[in-house]
Parts: C-alpha cells; sequence; structure tokens
C-alpha cells in the first residue's frame, strides 16, 4: 500500500469552508462568476459560445486545444506552444511531473514548508526527501548556502513553491538563477509551482522554464486568474520533457473536457482584463491588510508581495488550532491553521476575499483575539 501523509490544507478546507460566512484563508483572488466572465468580451459572453457552439462534446482536443496552448505559450518567453500540456489544475500538473521523473531512490529537495504535494508525493514515490526550510526572519526565503548543503551530485529534483504557499512570498530572479547555477551543476530538474503571479511588478517575476533548460513550470487558472472552478492546469517544459510526460499524462488523465478548455481558452485571451480587475482588489485589499496589521498588536506579519495569501503569527494563548476552530464557531470567519503548513502558531489569511468579506473578518478575527486581554 502506497502511504501518504493526510493534505492538511486541503483536509482543513474540505471540512470547514462551506461553514464559514467570513472566509478569509482562501488563496484564491476572488472568484468570478460565470456572469463576470461572459462579459470580459463586452457582448454578453457571444464571444465565449461563438466557440462552443462549433463543439461536439466529445474528447476534444487531447492535450489541450491549439488555441489554448497558444495562450498559455504567451505566459513564456520562448515556449513551444506543442510542450504546453494540460492537466486537472496545478495539482495535477504537479502530479504529472512527479510521477513521471521520481523513482524509488532518488534524492528531491524541496521547499518547506510549502505546497504539501511537493514533498509528501515524492515521499510516497519512495523518494529520500530533503526540506529547504524557509525562515520568517529572513522574510520567508530559504538560505543558498543551505541548498549547498544539501545538493548530491544524485539529487534528481529541487521543488520549488513560488510565490510560497502559504507565506506568499516571492524568491526573485536573481534568486532563481542561482538556485539554477546549482541544479546545473548535478544535472537536477527544478519544479516550480506558479499559481501566485505578483501583480504590482509582475515583471520581476521570472518562470522556471525561462531559467534553466530542465526547468519545469506548472500554474493554472485556479489563483491569479480566479477561475478555479474550471479546473484547468498546465505543464510547462522543454520538449524532450513534454515528450516523457505525455507517456504518463495518458494513465492519469485524458483530457480537461472540451467546455473547461473553451473556457480556460477565453479566459487567457482576456487576461489583461481579467489582471487589472485583480490588481486593483489585491492592491487594494493589500492596503486594507496593512492598516489592520500596523494596528493590531497580537498579529504580524511579512508582508506578501502583492498575491494572494499571507501567513500572520497570531498571539493567542491556545493552540492555533483550537484557536482557527472556535474562530469559526463563534465569529463564522475561517481560516487556515498554520499547523496545516507545519508551522503552529501561524495561520494562512487569504486577504484577496471580496474587500467587504476582508474587512468583516479582520474586524471579528481582532475581536476574538482581544478576548484574552
Amino acid at each position: 500500500m502506497v502511504k501518504i501523509a493526510p493534505f492538511g490544507v486541503e483536509s482543513w478546507l474540505n471540512k470547514w469552508e462551506k461553514s464559514a460566512t467570513y472566509d478569509i484563508s482562501q488563496s484564491t483572488i476572488a472568484s468570478l462568476s460565470m456572469h463576470d466572465l461572459l462579459n470580459l468580451d463586452g457582448n454578453n459572453g457571444q464571444e465565449f459560445y461563438a466557440m462552443l457552439d462549433k463543439q461536439k462534446m466529445n474528447y476534444g482536443w487531447i492535450e489541450g486545444s491549439p488555441e489554448f496552448k497558444q495562450e498559455v505559450a504567451k505566459l513564456y518567453q520562448h515556449i513551444d506552444p506543442e510542450n504546453i500540456l494540460q492537466t486537472n489544475g496545478a495539482t495535477g500538473a504537479n502530479l504529472l511531473a512527479l510521477y513521471a521523473l521520481i523513482n524509488r531512490g532518488d534524492h528531491v529537495i524541496a521547499e518547506y514548508p510549502s505546497y504539501q504535494q511537493l514533498y509528501d508525493i515524492p515521499k510516497s514515490l519512495g523518494a529520500d526527501v530533503d526540506y529547504w526550510h524557509i525562515h520568517e526572519e529572513d522574510d520567508w526565503y530559504p538560505d543558498l548556502d543551505e541548498l549547498k548543503d544539501l545538493i548530491r551530485p544524485d539529487t534528481k529534483m529541487i521543488c520549488l513553491n513560488n510565490a510560497n504557499n502559504p507565506t506568499g512570498t516571492i524568491l526573485d530572479r536573481d534568486f532563481l538563477e542561482q538556485v539554477v547555477e546549482i541544479a546545473k551543476s548535478v544535472g537536477a530538474y527544478v519544479l516550480v509551482d506558479e499559481v501566485y503571479l505578483p501583480l504590482d511588478r509582475p515583471e520581476d517575476f521570472a518562470p522556471i522554464v525561462d531559467l534553466y533548460d530542465k526547468g519545469i513550470s506548472t500554474n493554472s487558472l485556479s489563483k491569479t486568474y480566479s477561475v478555479p472552478g474550471v479546473r484547468i492546469g498546465w505543464t510547462a517544459t522543454n520538449a524532450e520533457l513534454a515528450d516523457v510526460f505525455r507517456k504518463f499524462r495518458d494513465y492519469t488523465m485524458i483530457c480537461g473536457g472540451v467546455f473547461n478548455d473553451q473556457l480556460a481558452t477565453y479566459v487567457l485571451h482576456h487576461r489583461d482584463q481579467v489582471l487589472a480587475r485583480n490588481r486593483k482588489l489585491v492592491l487594494g485589499n493589500l492596503a486594507i491588510y496593512k492598516d489592520w496589521i500596523d494596528h493590531e498588536d497580537r498579529a504580524s506579519v511579512v508582508m506578501p508581495r502583492a498575491v494572494s495569501t499571507s501567513f500572520p503569527k497570531l498571539d493567542v494563548p491556545v493552540d492555533i488550532h483550537t484557536f482557527c476552530e472556535n474562530l469559526l464557531k463563534d465569529e463564522g470567519v475561517l481560516l487556515v491553521p498554520g499547523d496545516a503548513f507545519d508551522t503552529p502558531g501561524h495561520a494562512r489569511l487569504g486577504y484577496c476575499a471580496p474587500e467587504a468579506t476582508l474587512r468583516e473578518g479582520l474586524k471579528r478575527l481582532s475581536k476574538y483575539m482581544h478576548q484574552y486581554d
């Protein structure tokens, strides 16, 4: 039997997210409604329906339609659309890359804590996984000297989450280039889950596939593009890796579905409008959140870089899991306790909920923390 740890954040949200009145736990920028999406074309969805009306409800394009691949390829510098493979969200993309490349006994280095898939799936496959720890005192950055100490001649892969979930920290281009040099020294792959794009200076963000031939970029429409319900993600790689992934993909996924492919293509075609909407929401909510932190003596945080998630430390005299359960029960406010990321004392706070939800959620969170004054 394959052994794998419970998925902390997903287990928590599966149990509690539908119970929340004020959900400030999520890492998606406030989700778009179908009405919002259809009106991106300014013509009540006629563009989308014209696309869809031509399609038979068969399997469609197995790897994603040519139009989808072309839209995704625009997010990178020199990626051939043929090397884009459509997946079931970024979780499917990460699973595909790990399943295809990691074998029992392989050495994997994983940023920790980060998205749990990136270290527990390699463990379940029998890999020897070393944690590359992030440090709150260093703005949640890991230390390159620690990576040099961890790297081995047989290291197969380095796994990163950029921006990090739950902290929201972005690893900048210079840092990633140094990671690439270390990976090159032993020929290791670098897998980076890139679902969170910084919306203040996105040009500073560097996809790993643009920096390294053995880089693997995974992404989806779920976070930055506010459409988790479409369940479409992708891998972006060189041609050799894409061919490896194709074989394993046939065992994990046939297709994303005609409707989902068309909607994903439509959203990406209108990404400038979606990103403009989300940039306004993120920057506005970030200012609200920063003001709250500045005036809340029971919370502190390394401020994220205009992505949707953050990881504040909460000064409460009870364990964080109990606190978050009681906060939900008594105030209707949902956070993700830090123990879901093996970091007690913190909580994931997704400040990119609708503004009214954020304001009321923070107000109630303050009130609940100050019962301990």
